[in-house]
Parts: structure tokens; sequence; C-alpha cells
């Protein structure tokens, strides 16, 4: 029986059709983004937090404008989901790491800033430690007209996390 000797480059070759879009660079992470939660994406295999905001946890509840509870982890996904959907691939530029995942700014094929749209929807709120006053008009406008988390009762995610806010 014979011995054949399978070079990397030919497997790569053969894998390269089946493997997702994705442009990495030092700075940039680029792909169809997958959610994870309202503030985290996956772009092939690379986990990317937004920077400078923070959304509610996956299992957190919050109290809409009557006082009802509703999953605003959950909504703040979704609505992550259909915006992404709108508008393929998904952009970052990387401005740092945290744990196991990258930081950064995200925008959509058309330019729209993910981070932006999170926190003037109400569906994430600014994070002055990091964003450094970046979304503070956007959360203005948010609170001021009562769009998602604005709209009742909400505990900070860092909270609810049981992590340090500030």
């Amino acid at each position: 029986m014979s011995r054949r000797t399978i070079r990397p480059w030919v497997f790569l070759i053969a894998l390269a059709p089946a493997m997702p879009a994705l442009a990495v660079s030092a700075d940039k992470i680029a792909g169809r983004a997958s959610v994870i939660d309202g503030d985290t994406i996956e772009i092939a295999g690379e986990r990317i937090r937004f920077d400078g905001i923070d959304a509610p946890e996956s299992r957190q509840t919050c109290a809409d404008g009557k006082g009802a509870p509703y999953r605003c982890g959950r909504a703040a996904a979704e609505a992550l989901d259909a915006f992404l959907a709108r508008s393929r691939p998904t952009t970052c530029v990387i401005t740092g790491k945290s744990w196991d995942r990258w930081v950064g700014i995200c925008q959509r094929a058309d330019g729209r800033d993910v981070n932006r749209f999170l926190v003037l929807q109400g569906l994430a709120i600014a994070w002055p430690k990091y964003s450094k006053g970046r979304y503070a008009r956007e959360q203005q406008d948010a609170e001021r007209a009562r769009r998602g988390l604005w709209s009742g009762r909400f505990e900070r995610p860092c909270l609810v996390r049981r992590a340090a806010c500030d």
C-alpha cells in the first residue's frame, strides 16, 4: 500500500468554496455577521463586541411603558439581526480586545453605523467609560422619544452581569 502525502495548500484550496467570505486585517474584520446577543456578533468564528455601548443581557427582562415585563435582551438581539440582514456584509473596525473577543465599531454595507443605531433605537445604552461621549446625543434622542429601553424601566446590563459599571 503506498502512502500519499497531501500538501496543506491543496487542502485549503479544496475547502475554499465552503469557507464564508471573510476579510481580516490588523484593524478590520468583514463578512456575514451572526448575532450572539444585542452587543456582540460573530463573523467567521471571530466574536466582536460593539465598542462604547452595552445592550441588555440575553436573559434580561425589562418593563415596558405599561409596566409589563418583556425580554429586552432578546428584543435587542432580534432587532440587531433584522438591521444587519438589510445590508450585508458587516465591517468592523477593531478598537481593542476584551477577554476572548474583539471590540469594534461596526457598519453595514450601506455605511450605517451599527453601534449608533442600537443606542438611537434604545436597544442599547451608551457606556461613557468606553464611548467617551460618542453616543451621548443618540442616547438623549432615544430617552426623549422613549424608544426601546427608555419606554419603561430597566436595569443597566453591567449590573445584571454583576460587573463594574464604571
